[in-house]
Order: structure tokens, then sequence, then C-alpha cells
């Protein structure tokens, strides 16, 4: 039997769980006896809280990427400090059999 994977990814899932927790959002407040203008205001606040919420996780997700770039290059500045200690490791120990060999 094949093994199928499942190729949806985490902002794939979030984007449709978000996407339909909003039409179920719209759908009630067509659906529910209250007047236009209090389905108005109800929808104006509930966007202006999602946006908030939208901007909240962004700024998150800003500060989470600005951390992981800055410990990338944390590493890559200490792999680079690694690998020129081990290249002048290297020199020396070929200049020191060059001048055993052959001076």
């Amino acid at each position: 039997m094949d093994n199928h994977e499942s190729k949806c990814s985490g902002p794939s899932v979030a984007l449709a769980f978000l996407g339909g927790a909003i039409a179920g959002v719209v759908a009630g407040f067509l659906l529910a006896p209250k007047s236009g203008e209090e389905t108005r205001r109800a929808l104006k606040g509930y966007a202006r809280r999602a946006e908030e919420e939208v901007l909240e996780r962004a700024r998150e997700a800003r500060a989470t990427l600005d951390d992981t770039i800055e410990r990338g290059k944390h590493f890559v500045a200490e792999k680079a400090a690694d690998v020129e200690a081990a290249v002048k490791v290297g020199r020396e120990a070929i200049k020191e059999k060059m001048d055993k060999c052959c001076g």
C-alpha cells in the first residue's frame, strides 16, 4: 500500500483554519436575529480585533525572524573562525613537514 505523505504545511493549515473561522463568523452574523446596524457594528468590532491580532502576530514573527537571523550570523561567524584556525594549523603543519623533509 502506498504511503501518502500530507503536503500541507503549517502556514497553509493555519490559513485554512482562519478562513473557515472567518466564514463561520460571517455566516453566524448573517443568520443571527440582529438588526443590520447591530450586525455591521459587530462586524466592524470583529474586524478591528482580527486586525490587531494579525498585527501582533506579525510583530512576534518579525521578532522571531530577527532573532533567528542574528543567531545564524553568530553561528556562521563562529564556524568561519573555526575554519580559519584549522587552515592556519594545517599550513603550519605542512610548513613543518616541508622544513624537515627538504630543509
